[in-house]
């Protein structure tokens, strides 16, 4: 991890320790509230947040974003609510397309997308397709829950005649199979839970809770969060060493 000088002001940059980010998206319902204004308001300032996070991240060298959108789980919400977010990725996805040259990202939405629409469904698709060849990815959960895809890749894995199946073998089988392991996990809004995101990913994944609504995160918020992730010691279960002088 290093600093340059970026339109004279000095931002963090990483490197290859630090591949992937993953973020809980967490807060804004909350946020809305907390303005006196109805929960979709929050949504859509927390889509200009994420638009804002997810370049910000490729800028500084990340080359793998997860953003947890809409859980398995979500479907429950107000109905009002729910039509909201869905035209915000209705909205995000046209954006997207037109945007794809400039924002140099690889979409892939990860998770159960027989669910949607034919419409949106096929932009999602789409999308992956003509996005294919970007260097940057961005991992899009919709309908997504960890455990289903968990359970997806073991019905593969048996469709297929496994019989001595290994944890690569699962992980090729997960939707995030074109991804590394999230190297740093980041929820806002207060919680510290996983809510059914990434359980297998996050094996060896370092986290990071912030009381910040997700509306309200910042790029200064991001450069903290870098920070934080190089000052851990990451040691996938060896101890670790003392220099000889010290033992």
């Amino acid at each position: 991890m290093f600093f340059k000088k970026k339109e004279k002001e000095t931002v963090v940059t990483v490197d290859d320790r630090l591949k992937h980010i993953a973020f809980i998206m967490d807060g804004n319902g909350r946020w809305a509230q907390k303005k006196g204004l109805p929960r979709e308001y929050g949504h859509a300032a927390g889509a200009k947040t994420f638009k804002k996070i997810a370049l910000y991240c490729g800028d500084i060298g990340i080359k793998y974003v997860t953003i947890y959108a809409f859980s398995t789980e979500n479907w429950k919400r107000p109905e009002r609510e729910v039509k909201a977010i869905m035209k915000l990725l209705s909205d995000y996805l046209d954006e997207a397309l037109r945007d794809l040259d400039k924002n140099n990202v690889r979409y892939i939405f990860i998770g159960d997308k027989g669910i949607f629409d034919d419409r949106l469904r096929e932009k999602m698709l789409n999308l992956e397709k003509v996005s294919g060849s970007k260097s940057l990815t961005l991992n899009f959960a919709v309908n997504y829950g960890a455990r289903d895809e968990i359970v997806k890749a073991c019905r593969e894995l048996i469709r297929e005649g496994n019989e001595n199946i290994t944890a690569d073998d699962v992980s090729r089988h997960l939707y995030t199979a074109l991804s590394p392991d999230p190297d740093i996990i980041v929820r806002t809004g207060g919680e510290q839970r996983l809510s059914n995101f990434l359980l297998w990913q996050a094996s060896y994944a370092e986290f990071y809770f912030t009381e910040t609504l997700w509306p309200d995160l910042s790029t200064d918020d991001i450069d903290n969060i870098v920070l934080a992730f190089y000052g851990r010691d990451r040691r996938y279960g060896r101890i670790k060493e003392v220099p000889e002088d010290k033992k």
